[in-house]
């Protein structure tokens, strides 16, 4: 029989709907169960397309024996940490300050009250080397509470005080300048990979190569606004022709798992992609390149084509695996780049850098020789490389695709509107003759962008509110109630959307409709920004000593209440919340946004230039507060009221 996941709408929860464990979903009626029974609550936390999360899945989840033993000693919770990013960064944190390492699946065990007071990431079926197995982890967790559960539940107010992480900050009243920025670009420079562009990696990752390797839009974004554009520029080039691009069907995968970004961990993130767009482009503005440029068209004209759902939003995510083996849909032999090429196969593996011994391998399914594509090598002209890649395509097709996480999270489509606006606005201007021109013919207008911006931003305003009774559809007039009781809702599928949305859905909101307000010169864009911004001030805002609480004031109590601060891989949600903040004043000329804004930066404008890779969305905003306003002329309708 399924478990009580199976009524679920995450895709995530939705796959353990069939595991022989009692899963039940995040929730107080969980919390009540363990108390009941005088038991721990075992929380497992994970994400849709992360490989490591059906491993665990099929070894321990999947098997009857390791299931009766959860069963029997724990009420056992699943959480998509994409819908719940409350839960997740608060045991996260807790995990990281026991072990001193994090990761996803997240495996950590709480009192009934909610304070965890063990955890870890992926445990095996059989112990390893200095890596215990899962059942062993149960049974001692087990014993431990049942020798010593009131001493263990006695310490849960220290653990509570240890979580409350940024919300203890306080503003030093230091002023930032011009030189605190430049100790952030400095110390940017020392963690800079100058051989293979990016930052951090370094030796002893996958295969002694250095390692993992993310890309960090961010951190890219701030060098890039301050002109100092060598590492920004490098990186961006560098990653364009690495395996960490789909050199075929565009896109970018989450991280690399080496130095030289050439193997990737394969999922693909909404959210890293419509970052990423916005970083090319601004890469390509700045060193007016238009192979940037096109990296960003590349990469969203497949969002478009493979993440659009039909009402006009964005699905979350596509899985690392296939088959059940990681990467298998993505990789290739030159046996098979023959099959499918004929005479432009020579060139073709010149180019893509295939060999026969390959440059993939995954230890749990060993395969020889599969390469994963670059484009790094010798290039055939235009035809030849679209001809190339067009077979190569029709070819892919035929293999098993990776699962599709269908749902939509209002901040993540929230910065697919802000790239879309951005860049479609770019295109928008460019002369003509100046026009990408792509396998689909030539990008000369924009308004293929800016037409999906609009038609998402229209979606999210529409669907995701939790209050539908009055119309809210943009264009029905300027009127709406985002700022009374209509709440925001942070995500949709299956024609539902659930879970009270939270400071980042917010914030990455009022950015977004800045974007298409700026993209488009209409006045509805700003109307709605303008309503998004008193909400969030109204819900997350601390109005005791400054900054956004990542939750509302009226939402559920978790046993902490936090301000998650770095940028971690998306932009945090107070950070966004200062730049848009800023930039709203800006357009409206309303101190109050300014104050909020400088308020929340004012709590990390001494950390954060000595921090620079966490910090970099926050940085922006700081470096915005310096830089000279940024205008913008509309001709504005006059309104009839």
């Amino acid at each position: 029989m399924a478990n009580a996941l199976a009524s679920e709408t995450s895709p995530y929860l939705r796959q353990h709907a069939d595991n022989p464990v009692d899963w039940l979903p995040w929730g107080s009626d969980a919390l009540a169960q363990a108390k009941r029974r005088n038991v721990p609550v075992l929380v497992s936390i994970g994400y849709s397309a992360c490989h490591w999360c059906h491993v665990m899945e099929h070894e321990s989840f999947e098997d009857e024996e390791t299931a009766r033993r959860m069963n029997e000693g724990f009420v056992c919770v699943k959480v998509d940490r994409e819908e719940r990013p409350d839960v997740d960064a608060l045991y996260m944190e807790a995990v990281q300050g026991m072990t001193g390492h994090g990761g996803w699946p997240l495996n950590v065990f709480l009192t009934p009250d909610g304070v965890p007071f063990y955890g870890g990431t992926y445990f095996p079926p059989q112990p390893r080397p200095g890596m215990p197995s899962f059942q062993q982890v149960l049974l001692a967790v087990g014993e431990a509470w049942s020798e010593r559960g009131d001493e263990i539940a006695a310490g849960g107010e220290n653990m509570r005080e240890r979580l409350v992480g940024g919300a203890a900050l306080r503003p030093t009243g230091e002023r930032f300048d011009q030189l605190a920025l430049d100790t952030a670009v400095q110390g940017l420079r020392e963690a800079f990979d100058a051989i293979h562009g990016g930052f951090g990696g370094g030796v002893g990752g996958v295969g002694g190569v250095g390692g993992p390797k993310f890309p960090q839009a961010s951190a890219i974004e701030f060098l890039l606004c301050r002109k100092e554009p060598e590492m920004a520029l490098y990186t961006l080039r560098s990653m364009a022709g690495g395996g960490i691009q789909d050199q075929l069907g565009g896109g970018f995968h989450r991280y690399a798992v080496d130095a030289t970004w050439t193997v990737p961990h394969f999922e693909k993130m909404l959210y890293d992609n419509a970052l990423l767009a916005r970083a090319y482009l601004h890469g390509a503005q700045l060193a007016a390149d238009a192979e940037l440029l096109e990296v960003a068209v590349r990469t969203l004209d497949w969002m478009l084509e493979e993440m659009r759902a039909p009402e006009g939003g964005f699905y979350a995510a596509l899985d690392a695996d296939s088959e059940g083996v990681e990467g298998r849909f993505y990789v290739w032999t030159v046996s098979d780049l023959r099959s499918a090429l004929g005479e432009d196969a020579d060139a073709a593996i010149r180019w893509l850098g295939a060999s026969e011994q390959g440059n993939f391998v995954d230890p749990h399914h060993p395969e020889p020789g599969l390469n994963v594509l670059e484009d790094r090598g010798p290039r055939p002209d235009r035809a030849t490389r679209e001809r190339i890649r067009a077979a190569l395509l029709t070819a892919r097709e035929r293999r098993a695709r990776p699962g599709l996480d269908d749902k939509r999270l209002t901040g993540w489509n929230a910065l697919a509107i802000s790239a879309l606006a951005e860049v479609g606005a770019h295109l928008a201007g460019l002369p003509a003759g100046e026009a990408i021109a792509l396998p689909d013919g030539p990008h000369a207008t924009g308004k293929h962008y800016l037409d999906a911006a609009v038609s998402c931003a229209e979606f999210v305003l529409r669907d995701l509110l939790a209050d539908r009774r009055s119309s809210r559809v943009p264009g029905m007039g300027y009127r709406s109630s985002i700022g009374g009781d209509g709440k925001l809702l942070r995500t949709y599928s299956g024609g539902e959307a659930k879970i009270a949305a939270y400071l980042e859905d917010h914030a990455f909101l009022v950015e977004a409709l800045i974007a298409l307000f700026e993209a488009t010169c209409e006045e509805r864009w700003l109307t709605y920004a303008i309503e998004m911004a008193d909400t969030m001030i109204e819900r997350f805002g601390d109005d005791e000593h400054g900054g956004f609480f990542s939750t509302a004031a009226d939402g559920e109590a978790l046993i902490v209440r936090r301000k998650e601060l770095e940028d971690s891989p998306i932009p945090a949600g107070g950070s966004s919340a200062a730049l848009g903040l800023l930039r709203l004043s800006q357009l409206t000329g309303e101190q109050r946004y300014e104050r909020a804004s400088a308020d929340t930066i004012a709590l990390l404008s001494q950390i954060a230039p000595r921090h620079p890779t966490a910090f970099g969305h926050m940085l922006q905003a700081m470096h915005w507060t310096l830089a000279p306003m940024r205008p913008i002329a509309c001709a504005l309708p006059v309104r009839q009221d």
